[in-house]
């Protein structure tokens, strides 16, 4: 038996998600990049014991990746099904990561699934395909990184059940990095003391902040022994920007700081 992922619950979204499977709901997840919403769609779909398929989107996904396309087998053109379809077909939960990265054509495919008809139409093949029971459609974006820019519409986000991820309170980050890397207390303190003063600071003005995502990989660094300055500038601070003086000065600030 596969080992259960590690989440560390903040408030009360597993019960919210068992309630959504059980009602045949989908479900939205809002928020910034590394706060655990990938982590927390594999928890969710090892608890009820389901088979997941993520898909991670970007602005060439389109809607023939998700359902399906023909290709060439042999002599023969073949129909061979997308992860979609798959899902669709097989009751699985797929995990649509950063949706409003996707072309438009993607929403209007899932919107038959995510109301009373959960169905989808497949152009190409000219048929409807009714969900199977145990099917879930799953779907993430960041809204403070899309800044109105591939926003959802809200006819789209009225279609899901949505819980909203954030940085973790102080002293469950810790945990998380000490269950996720096994290192010291003290250190992993340190850590999150580091990401929320890099995260209220506005002057910077960078794109995304310190994700808890980030925090775990620079403490698996300094576990495995790399000093803990140098784990802090690579994967921290060097990842937020590209600007030389930006992370100067927070390699100096994060420095003062472990």
């Amino acid at each position: 038996m596969n080992k259960t992922p590690y989440y560390k619950p903040v408030a009360k979204e597993i019960e919210v998600f068992e309630k959504a499977f059980e009602n045949k709901l989908p479900v939205l997840l809002k928020g910034p990049t590394g706060t655990g919403k990938s982590r927390f769609v594999e928890y969710m779909a090892h608890k009820l014991g389901k088979k997941l398929i993520t898909v991670a989107c970007h602005e060439e996904t389109s809607a023939t990746d998700l359902t399906g396309r023909f290709i060439l087998k042999g002599n023969e053109t073949v129909w061979m099904d997308g992860p979609l379809t798959k899902a669709v077909k097989e009751g699985y939960i797929i995990y649509l990561d950063e949706i409003a990265e996707a072309r438009p054509d993607i929403i209007v495919a899932i919107h038959p699934l995510t109301d009373h008809r959960r169905e989808m139409y497949i152009d190409k093949l000219g048929t409807s395909v009714k969900a199977h029971d145990d099917f879930m459609l799953v779907a993430s974006f960041n809204p403070g990184y899309q800044h109105g820019f591939k926003d959802l519409k809200p006819s789209t986000k009225q279609r899901f059940v949505a819980l909203s991820f954030d940085y973790p309170k102080e002293d469950v980050e810790k945990e998380i990095l000490i269950n996720e890397s096994g290192i010291d207390e003290s250190t992993a303190k340190k850590l999150v003391k580091i990401a929320n003063k890099i995260r209220n600071l506005t002057e910077f003005g960078l794109a995304e902040t310190v994700s808890t995502r980030l925090l775990v990989d620079a403490a698996k660094l300094i576990k495995s022994g790399l000093p803990k300055r140098l784990a802090v500038h690579t994967a921290i601070i060097q990842p937020l920007s590209d600007e030389p003086e930006i992370i100067r000065s927070l390699e100096d600030l994060a420095d003062l700081m472990i």
